[in-house]
């Protein structure tokens, strides 16, 4: 379609216009924009130096704490690192002392020099191990005469004795150990039943007869 010129310059008569108008509407925002104060930048500068310094605060922060985790995780595996090793040498060891217990003070008294210097040398054996489990952190538990303590004792049976005081150990079935501050393994043990209640602990309920006595701590 062919456009007539008088159309063509009235289009661009209002195109004109248009622009004019928008020129004069935008003139007036940029006017009325007012200038940044050097009061404005410092309140800036100084909120966003706040905000770096506690930051910084508390990368610091977990910074310090990560370092203390590290120094706590590394004394806990020199200390208790060696506890599944030491755990299973008191397998060995239970199994030196029956042997040795197999041994009557009789088959000693008329044992030649052979067999009493074998019995001799599993006693220097076992002695010489849980030495060098205690050198490392590793100490025996005998609670004979003790009160019980669920902590550290595991009840196996109750003994009826009314001359000794509740709840102490009359009998160790087994020996427990402990490596640092934590329980290896508890001391299986009777406790006495029937006597004055004196100064021990109320015996916990269940504990007599407990197969699962892992004491609190344990690792």
């Amino acid at each position: 379609m062919n456009t007539h010129p008088k159309d063509e310059r009235a289009e661009q008569g209002q195109t004109d216009e248009m622009a004019r108008e928008n020129g004069a509407e935008a003139a007036p925002a940029a006017e009325d924009a007012a200038p940044v104060s050097e009061e404005d930048v410092l309140l800036r500068l100084a909120k966003e130096n706040e905000e770096l310094k506690e930051r910084a605060l508390r990368l610091a922060a977990e910074m310090e704490n990560l370092r203390r985790r590290t120094q706590r995780d590394v004394a806990d595996a020199r200390v208790y690192g060696i506890a599944n090793f030491a755990r299973d040498m008191l397998v060995v060891s239970d199994n030196l002392q029956r042997a040795l217990q197999a041994v009557t003070e009789e088959a000693r008294a008329e044992a030649d020099p052979g067999l009493k210097a074998l019995v001799e040398g599993v006693e220097m054996t076992e002695r010489a191990m849980l030495a060098a489990l205690e050198r490392h952190g590793v100490k025996r538990i005998d609670p004979q005469g003790e009160k019980f303590d669920p902590h550290f004792h595991q009840a196996m049976f109750e003994v009826p004795n009314p001359e000794v005081p509740n709840n102490t150990v009359v009998q160790v079935v087994q020996a427990g150990f402990v490596i640092g501050d934590r329980v290896l393994r508890p001391a299986m043990v009777g406790v006495a039943k029937g006597g004055p209640k004196g100064d021990a602990p109320s015996q916990p309920e269940g504990a007599a007869g407990n197969s699962n006595g892992a004491a609190p701590g344990g690792v």
